[in-house]
């Protein structure tokens, strides 16, 4: 046994331990958020693998999967053990699922290692085969990461945040050591050398197509398979950094990717392939980006309990894919989960409080308590119904794969 009171201990947005309970509870009240489905359980669960299961949007699409599809199959992660240091959020948050899986009769198997590897493609291969009965439904991949080893090269490609063509100045949000909000501006320079090129590799739609090749070599694609890839477009305020920045550039190859694979899928097993835009939400990935952090603050104060979390978006795009309701494209082939957050009359109104934004107005412009609860949630801290004073277990085992 190793239970232990667990205290928030954080480096700016990074916290140093998680706690299980929260990380459980979290999950439970996501499940719990899921609309039942509209239709009668037929026995015949549609098999899905989630690429980044355990963390953010990823999550939001196996708990959706399972709670309103009534998926069975396969989530893929890559999550740190307890040791020293407690497990990462992901590892708990893992174990909740999967817990949640089984007491709803749902075989839900969770891999963990690095996706972007061959290794991880065989395995989830031959569990397809040996106990999903060959036969893969729909793949949802939500992969952030900050570097990719090539199977085939064995090149290590780093991905980079920055700019294309010139410096940007934006706007932040940080805390200072009491907690009090401070707005500042930070310069981040500009692409050099192949920063593209790298991020490109990493974030791009490269590992989604070798994913599917994989798959579809081992004769694994469902007779109308679909897939869908997670995206973001976001405000025009954020834009610089993100959607015409080097991310922005993997983006656009993984929409590209999502179109010739959509030809493809048509002719061979008459699928489809999709990137769905989800819209702001606070995830670990987002608070790494400048300028996101204030941004996301400042659309809550606007939109209040009217901003879509990511498990309302995602249980709306698997509605989607599985029929149950008509798949809604753009002129560009995306689903589009984003258009509460891009309607112009919310984007001129964060716009304004965006310009008004300083240390000292900022706390009445954003909702900043909010922000910073969804930040301590990432790690399964400011969880209703936690007693965050007890002892807890931090040494939870992966789950088994035992069915």
């Amino acid at each position: 046994m190793s239970e232990r009171v667990i205290e928030p201990k954080s480096r700016g947005f990074l916290f140093l331990d998680s706690h299980p309970g929260g990380c459980a509870a979290l999950v439970d009240e996501m499940w719990h958020a899921v609309p039942a489905p509209d239709r009668a359980d037929d026995g015949d669960r549609p098999v899905a693998l989630i690429i980044g299961s355990s963390a953010g949007y990823g999550l939001a699409a196996t708990i959706a999967g399972l709670a309103r599809a009534g998926i069975r199959g396969i989530g893929v992660c890559f999550e740190k053990a307890p040791g020293r240091r407690t497990g990462t959020a992901g590892w708990y948050r893992t174990a909740a699922t999967a817990r949640l899986a089984r007491l709803h009769g749902q075989d839900m198997v969770f891999l963990n290692g690095d996706a972007f590897s061959d290794t991880m493609k065989e395995q989830v291969a031959d569990l397809l085969t040996e106990r999903f009965g060959g036969r893969l439904d729909h793949l949802l991949y939500s992969v952030a990461a900050p570097r990719r080893t090539d199977p085939d090269t064995g090149r290590v490609h780093a991905s980079v945040l920055k700019p294309v063509g010139a410096p940007h100045t934006t706007k932040t949000l940080v805390f200072d050591e009491s907690g009090a909000p401070e707005v500042k501006e930070v310069t981040t320079a500009p692409a050099e050398g192949d920063d593209i090129e790298q991020t490109v590799a990493v974030m791009g739609g490269t590992d989604w197509e070798r994913w599917i090749t994989f798959l579809a070599d081992r004769s694994l694609l469902a007779d109308g398979f679909t897939t869908a890839a997670l995206s973001y477009i976001g405000s025009p305020l954020t834009a610089a950094i993100y959607r015409k920045g080097t991310i922005g550039a993997a983006k656009s190859h993984l929409e590209a990717a999502a179109r010739t694979l959509d030809e493809r899928l048509a002719k061979t097993v008459g699928g489809r392939a999709v990137t769905s835009v989800n819209a702001a939400a606070v995830t670990q990935s987002s608070t790494a980006i400048p300028g996101i952090a204030l941004y996301v603050g400042l659309l809550r104060g606007v939109l209040g309990d009217a901003l879509v979390p990511p498990i309302g978006q995602l249980v709306s795009l698997w509605d989607q894919l599985t029929g149950a309701r008509p798949l809604a494209l753009d002129d560009e082939g995306r689903v589009r989960l984003d258009t509460w957050e891009l309607d112009p009359a919310v984007q001129d109104a964060v716009a304004e409080r965006w310009s008004a934004a300083t240390s000292e107005s900022v706390t009445a412009l954003a909702d900043l308590d909010w922000f910073g609860d969804e930040v301590r949630r990432l790690y399964g801290f400011s969880v209703p119904g936690v007693d965050y004073t007890a002892p807890v277990e931090t040494d939870v085992p992966w789950p088994s794969r035992t069915a």
